[in-house]
């Protein structure tokens, strides 16, 4: 039973790595240190993807190795939208470019809205390991069509000359690209807490439970677990576009099973079915990379190691360990 000193832990929990995350920002900025803002950003961003997935796998028990296929397309229509927009000249909307991050974020939630209902009314007619593997397929085609389509870069990638703009403002600058991950990590997490807390989401609940129980009362639960999978996608669609945009880069990489193993060690790392989980989980997941990986490029060795020991003995995640309890939804 999870008592109310426990819920209040972990609130104050999560608030706290909220602020630790904003306060870094921005003294990182007047200290000039451009570098940490953006890995702060990164962390952001990792955040989101891990709230998109931990929507379908934590709260949907819908165990997906095909998320990177959405992130994936979230970054390159942000490449490609800025590619064709740099070659035009003055028309803004030649040849389907566009630098408005807000127009690019609307095309990314239709396609991977249409990719992700197609893709679940096929998989989720399955479940366990096969579920698992035909999103990994989907994921895969996707991952070998982009490597062979030339003309946006191919295996090599697609460099962005400069940062999509947000309502017309250049977001060159650190901490105002900072500023809009940030941003869009509360709107999701909100959303998410909504989605949770309603009729829905307890019908989303019940059906990873027990699927049987929820049919006989009258639900049917497949087009409750396909929509939660298609707002999962939307969001980690997102994130792959701010990504995109963070690093002015999009290659393949993104739409690879491993990236899809990442979004998934965030989860795991912070908690399963947790709202924040994804937050702190990305959090671990960068701190190592940047600590470990600036002594050896075999640092994913010691996040092996951790992630088994939190899988072992706190299969909650972190916040079991601070928070001292199972699970809190």
């Amino acid at each position: 039973m999870i008592s109310v000193n426990n819920i209040n832990r972990e609130s104050f929990i999560n608030i706290s790595i909220l602020l630790l995350l904003f306060i870094s920002a921005f003294v990182s900025y007047f200290l000039d240190q451009g570098y940490y803002v953006n890995l702060i950003s990164r962390v952001t961003v990792f955040a989101i993807a891990g709230i998109g997935l931990n929507l379908a796998l934590g709260y949907g028990g819908m165990v997906s190795l095909g998320h990177a296929a959405f992130f994936g397309l979230g970054g390159y229509i942000a490449g490609i939208g800025a590619l064709h927009f740099s070659e035009s000249s003055e028309f803004a909307f030649s040849l389907g470019g566009s630098n408005e991050m807000l127009l690019l974020w609307l095309v990314a939630i239709v396609l991977s809205a249409i990719l992700a209902f197609f893709i679940g009314l096929i998989s989720l007619r399955t479940t366990g390991v096969y579920f698992i593997m035909i999103t990994l397929a989907f994921a895969q085609m996707i991952y070998y069509f982009v490597i062979s389509w030339s003309t946006y870069g191919g295996e090599d990638g697609l460099l962005i000359n400069t940062r999509n703009q947000f309502l017309g403002f250049e977001t060159d600058n650190e901490i105002f690209f900072f500023l809009i991950c940030f941003g869009m990590l509360l709107l999701f997490i909100w959303i998410s807490s909504r989605l949770i807390k309603s009729r829905f989401g307890t019908a989303l609940n019940v059906a990873r439970m027990n699927h049987v129980r929820l049919a006989t009362v009258g639900i049917n639960p497949f087009p409750i677990k396909l929509t939660a999978f298609v707002f999962s996608a939307i969001i980690t669609a997102i994130s792959g576009a701010l990504f995109a945009d963070l690093n002015r880069f999009v290659s393949p990489d993104m739409l690879s099973w491993q990236m899809s193993g990442e979004i998934i060690i965030f989860i795991l790392l912070g908690g399963v079915g947790r709202l924040y989980g994804p937050v702190i989980g990305a959090v671990i997941f960068v701190m190592l990379e940047t600590i470990i990986g600036g002594y050896t490029e075999h640092w994913k060795l010691f996040l092996g190691l951790f992630l088994l020991g939190i899988v072992l003995f706190a299969n909650g995640g972190l916040m079991q360990i601070v928070a001292g309890d199972k699970r809190h939804d």
